[in-house]
């Protein structure tokens, strides 16, 4: 196995690393969470960087990287999505990341649509390849993902006793940010799909 896909098999590993480290309660566990999904974060950039300057570029890593990259996002936003039910400060206020299951479903929804899509169109020997908005799309939900463990490890720190007007405007940066996020993870789908509809067979 080549190094850009033991990177990726790496990424999938630190996904249940790091769903342990949000879920469970010791100290510093949200600090552990954000440096283990920084580290799988890195090991994406990576993984595609080396392949291409390297000529690794395998069937195993066309097949495992948007995988890893899929199963991290989802594990990232399903923890938020409980978390988001559960966090109140030392004063009883709500801490909400705007993290929904309805959020969940839609990009989950988006993710095995496209998966769907990759599966017909490799039958007619066609590879659905990552075009910019899929990449700005994860760069921007990984941002955001990044930017909800930061606001966590500085709550958990100060003792969950930040002023409410933070916290309130944190919250609105949250809203805007998980809902673009959404938006621009179903603008990538929409136009993968509108690319690739001639190979989907409806007769």
């Amino acid at each position: 196995m080549n190094l850009p896909n033991k990177l990726t098999l790496l990424r999938i590993l630190l996904v249940p690393v790091f769903v342990f480290c949000m879920d469970t309660s010791f100290p510093g566990h949200f600090l552990a969470a954000l440096l283990v999904f920084a580290a799988a974060s890195v090991t994406d950039a990576l993984d595609g960087k080396i392949a291409r300057s390297r000529g690794l570029i395998t069937t195993f890593g066309k097949f495992a990287d948007p995988l890893a990259d899929k199963i991290l996002v989802l594990a990232a936003f399903a923890v938020m999505q409980n978390l988001n039910t559960q966090l109140v400060d030392l004063y009883g206020r709500a801490l909400s990341l705007h993290v929904t299951d309805v959020v969940v479903i839609l990009i989950a929804a988006r993710e095995f649509m496209v998966s769907g899509l990759r599966l017909v169109t490799a039958e007619k020997g066609v590879v659905v390849a990552a075009g910019i908005w899929g990449k700005l799309k994860t760069a921007f939900t990984m941002v955001t993902q990044v930017a909800i463990l930061v606001y966590l490890t500085v709550l958990e720190f100060a003792d969950y006793a930040l002023p409410g007007t933070v916290m309130r405007t944190m919250s609105w940066v949250f809203l805007l940010l998980v809902w673009a996020s959404v938006v621009l993870t179903w603008i990538s789908g929409g136009i993968y799909l509108k690319g690739y509809w001639k190979y989907i067979d409806m007769k």
